[in-house]
């Protein structure tokens, strides 16, 4: 019978603890191998030098190491990047590197496509393929840094690409300890955001993780009747248990909770909408997020003007509650929120 190997990034660093431990090694052996994977990034297990040559062959006889590779990558005016790359199976993800200052943020998937069907995105209209691995998560990050010069890294990781991470939850809980573990890649827990459309069960499972990262909630609307329309999943996980989860949801210290909210000319952009918005999230521990709309063919909505978004900001801002108009990027190559794909979706 034939032994299916095992992608040892798709295993957690206990996973990983364990499998070392089968073959009668230390724990540090497994930490050790952490760091050649997700700090070293390198793709065969002959790099991992200080690991004997006996270990080294044992491990390659029953495991492998998994990347991906950028079958395209565009380069938009604003000097923002999109990576297309192609899995095993021949389907594509888009991830997507951000240039903000001193930050530079990589957008990751954690599906391909996307099952919730939002009606101002694109990644919805081609439906679910199926959810990610733990590898091909955390394949994305490796992939994009090892395409960076010299002393350049990446400062942000934000889980809002293709797909809804707490519809694929183990893979995506695993790669997010994998991003904050101290011996993988080292990200501060403060570095890292999970966006999601606010799935209750799972929502509600993740505020007893031990795993710290900032949590970003999708709302895009003010009231039930606006956001069940615009975001179908609101009829079954409605907005009103959403916030009571966010507000029991426990944050670190001086830690809030983002609330996203595309703005929607003539649907959700009305200075009424901001006055209920502004009372919905009273008492929880935000700011909220201004997204204008990114137009694109086969997305029936419209970007609100400037002076609209200025207003519904200020309503905001004035009643205390902090408020950020996102400039988006990359809308030039199809790669600002929303727009996500995976051009030419499959090889069929």
């Amino acid at each position: 019978m034939r032994v299916e190997k095992i992608d040892l990034k798709n295993l957690s660093q206990a996973e990983l603890e364990s499998f070392t431990a089968s073959f009668g090694k230390e724990r540090y052996r497994s930490i050790q191998i952490l760091r050649w994977l997700y700090q070293r990034g390198v793709h065969s297990f002959d790099e991992m030098t200080n690991l004997s040559k006996k270990f080294r062959q044992a491990l390659e006889g029953v495991s492998f190491i998994s990347n991906l590779h950028p079958l395209l990558v565009e380069e938009s005016r604003d000097g923002t990047k999109k990576f297309l790359f192609q899995l095993e199976d021949g389907n594509r993800i888009e991830s997507v590197l951000i240039h903000d200052k001193k930050r530079l943020t990589l957008c990751i998937s954690t599906q391909v496509g996307c099952a919730m069907g939002c009606r101002f995105c694109l990644t919805g209209k081609k439906g679910l393929k199926r959810s990610l691995t733990t590898a091909e998560i955390v394949n994305q990050i490796l992939a994009v840094r090892e395409t960076l010069p010299d002393k350049t890294s990446i400062t942000n990781i934000v889980l809002m690409g293709m797909g809804e991470p707490l519809a694929n939850y183990e893979n995506t809980l695993r790669a997010i300890q994998l991003m904050t573990h101290p011996e993988a890649f080292k990200f501060s827990s403060r570095k890292v955001t999970l966006s999601t459309v606010g799935l209750l069960p799972e929502l509600e499972q993740l505020g007893k993780e031990k795993v710290r990262f900032r949590l970003a909630i999708s709302l895009n609307a003010s009231d039930e009747a606006t956001r069940s329309p615009l975001m179908p999943v609101n009829c079954f996980h409605p907005l009103k248990k959403i916030l009571e989860v966010c507000r029991k949801f426990p944050l670190q210290p001086r830690a809030r909770i983002t609330f996203e909210y595309v703005l929607l000319q003539g649907e959700n952009d009305s200075p009424e909408d901001a006055k209920r918005l502004l009372k919905m999230l009273k008492g929880i521990p935000s700011k909220v997020n201004l997204i204008p709309l990114n137009e694109a063919p086969g997305i029936p909505f419209k970007k609100p003007s400037e002076e609209r978004v200025r207003q519904f900001q200020d309503i905001l801002m004035e009643g205390g509650l902090t408020s950020i108009v996102r400039t988006s990027k990359g809308a030039d190559i199809s790669a600002a929120c929303g727009q996500l794909q995976g051009k030419l979706y499959n090889l069929n």
